[in-house]
């Protein structure tokens, strides 16, 4: 795998938009391609300026759309996600190297090859119709973002929603989006049920720092009134300050007390995770971006993950070890005691899950 002084960068200009500066090779790759100059003035039709890469969606057919999940350090034990890809571009984001799979760069691919489930609502009726489902905490969005662009056009996480409401099968959701309040017609009334709750993932207030970590999420601002929507509609609402970045995220009790007005009453948090390929992806961004800090940020991850760049133990690898972990935890833990934070997950009612309500079923979007 190449190293980030091995790959070329381009200019900040050129990635206008993108979180990533490269299609950095994947781990499964057997050879790596790098861009260069060849001296070469350009050719007839050329500017031999860099041009943002476009966002392309491809669609697949799946046999299953439920994910079981049995960590411990993990508040649910299903989660669907629409969408494989997510043009957020969090420069963060532990999602990248699953696009390794599909024979995909974590780098640019990651958010400008986005793969959506195009039959995602007929699997997921079926799956929660079998004779042998039972209920348990469910989760959308886990791993990338359902309400990214894309969903505006789509539609398939409104679809997804409509087919929990019709059952009564309770869900909880993670988003950096704002489209989630258009959805609102369905989550709102499931809400009143005990079936219902939404985080939102508020990384900074820093608008400039937001756009340089999470180029397409709505800004800051946005998820605040997000928040203020949902809960003035009776949608119980927290906020995740995830993740925690030394030397670059240092506002979390500012975002914790602007969430809490926003009414956000539960909240929770990680530390920066590196896993396969997100190391060398984010030493790039901090030297593409943070130059002159990017030695102590990576000096204080590595504190935080026993001298290495991640350690996937699950007794450590959401919260870090050590004393710089310890401090993010005081930090967090007596933020939230001032102002009166829950820290567990909204509880949901797992009893009014209903399958013979699927068999009447016919709308995509749960007006039912």
């Amino acid at each position: 795998m190449p190293t980030p002084s091995a790959v070329h960068r381009v200019p900040v200009a050129a990635i206008k938009g993108r979180g990533a500066a490269t299609a950095l090779a994947h781990r499964f790759s057997t050879e790596a391609r790098t861009a260069f100059d060849d001296g070469w003035p350009p050719s007839d039709g050329e500017t031999g300026e860099s041009r943002p890469p476009p966002t392309r969606v491809f669609f697949e057919t799946v046999k299953s759309v439920i994910s079981r999940n049995d960590s411990p350090d993990i508040a649910f034990e299903l989660s669907i996600n629409p969408y494989r890809g997510c043009e957020h571009g969090c420069s963060y984001c532990y999602a990248r190297p699953t696009h390794s799979y599909l024979n995909l760069s974590p780098g640019l691919d990651f958010e400008t090859q986005i793969i959506a489930k195009q039959n995602i609502v007929e699997v997921l009726r079926a799956e929660l119709g079998a004779p042998r489902y039972r209920p348990a905490l469910l989760n959308i969005g886990s791993v990338t973002d359902a309400y990214q662009p894309v969903e505006r056009e789509l539609g398939l996480t409104r679809g997804v929603i409509g087919v929990l409401q019709a059952c009564r099968h309770p869900f909880s959701l993670i988003t950096k989006g704002s489209g989630v309040e258009r959805d609102l017609d369905l989550i709102g009334p499931m809400a009143a049920q005990g079936l219902a709750a939404v985080y939102v993932t508020i990384t900074t207030l820093d608008a400039a720092l937001a756009r340089r970590m999470e180029p397409r999420a709505a800004s800051p601002a946005r998820r605040l009134r997000t928040l203020a929507t949902l809960a003035q509609a009776g949608v119980p609402v927290g906020v995740s300050v995830a993740p925690q970045i030394p030397f670059i995220n240092d506002d979390m009790e500012q975002v914790l007390e602007a969430a809490w007005a926003a009414g956000a009453r539960s909240a929770f948090y990680t530390v920066l995770r590196l896993p396969f390929e997100l190391a060398p992806l984010f030493r790039e961004w901090l030297a593409l971006h943070y130059p002159g800090r990017a030695a102590r940020v990576m000096a204080r991850v590595q504190e935080m993950r026993g001298g290495q760049d991640y350690q996937a133990d699950f007794a450590t690898r959401m919260k870090g070890q050590g004393l710089w972990a310890d401090l993010i935890r005081q930090r967090f833990e007596k933020t939230c005691v001032r102002l009166g934070y829950h820290r567990q997950r909204v509880a949901l009612d797992l009893s009014r899950f209903d399958a013979s309500r699927l068999q009447g079923q016919g709308s995509l979007f749960g007006d039912a």
